[in-house]
């Protein structure tokens, strides 16, 4: 199977129609890590999108805060003002849409969760000595995971000693987005795919990736949006201007 690989979409409608675009008839199944909603100005319009789909996916922790099962104050003014307006806007149906999301999912040889194994919704994996904390806390070959906003693949494997017996450890390996798909390494992996609609690894393009459990190899892709469309949007609503700003950066 061919998986679409979407996370942190964060209700940015271009940037999402963009990924669809450009993966169509590349994948069989669509599985989603989380934060569909918050920073952008389309968050009922994305949610239907994943609807349409009939996606496979987990909660994020923006996705949580807007039905209020994270407390507000845990994010920052910027942050919350515009999870506020979403409270108000969401439909009933997108609303009933999030409260089905689990906090994680096992898929065959894959788990799916936002932030990481041990904490699903709010804890990064932003280095290979958080990536080797959660092996413990998944039991499938391999993971999926968001929230960091940065496309990132962890190899993680076991080593052995006289003295210091088993141990496991997991290292990061570049993802860069490449015309053709890479085989997976002989391993398990923790794979972000990145963010749809923030990305925050300097690159202001959308990135996702398509995953072939079959064949084990892993399509990073990137692809441009109109950036300055959903910036109008957002200025139109009067959203933070560090919101407005950061998208045509990346950041």
């Amino acid at each position: 199977m061919r998986y679409l690989l979407l996370s942190d979409i964060h209700a940015n409608r271009p940037a999402l129609e963009a990924v669809l675009h450009d993966a169509a008839g590349q994948y069989d199944g669509v599985w989603f890590l989380g934060d569909v909603v918050g920073y952008g100005p389309h968050p009922n319009e994305c949610i239907e999108l994943l609807i349409g789909l009939d996606c496979l996916g987990v909660a994020g922790n923006h996705d949580w805060a807007v039905l209020g099962r994270l407390n507000g104050e845990s994010f920052n003014a910027d942050a919350r003002q515009v999870l506020l307006w979403t409270r108000s806007v969401i439909t009933p149906t997108n609303q009933h849409f999030l409260e089905s999301l689990p906090t994680s999912i096992a898929s065959g040889d894959y788990t799916l969760v936002h932030g990481s194994p041990r904490y699903p919704i709010w804890e990064y994996i932003l280095h290979a000595a958080v990536a080797t904390a959660n092996l413990d806390h998944f039991t499938t070959a391999h993971c999926l995971v968001g929230h960091t906003h940065s496309p990132a693949l962890y190899e993680c494997s076991s080593s052995s000693s006289r003295s210091a017996g088993r141990r496991r450890h997991c290292r990061e390996v570049l993802l860069r987005a490449v015309p053709q798909p890479h085989s997976l390494p002989d391993a398990r992996v923790i794979l972000n795919p990145g963010s749809v609609g923030q990305p925050r690894d300097g690159n202001p393009q959308a990135s996702y990736a398509i995953l072939d459990t079959q064949a084990s190899t892993l399509h990073h892709r990137r692809v441009t949006y109109p950036v300055q469309e959903v910036q109008a949007a957002m200025l139109e609503l009067d959203f933070p201007a560090r919101l407005v700003h950061r998208l045509a950066l990346g950041m």
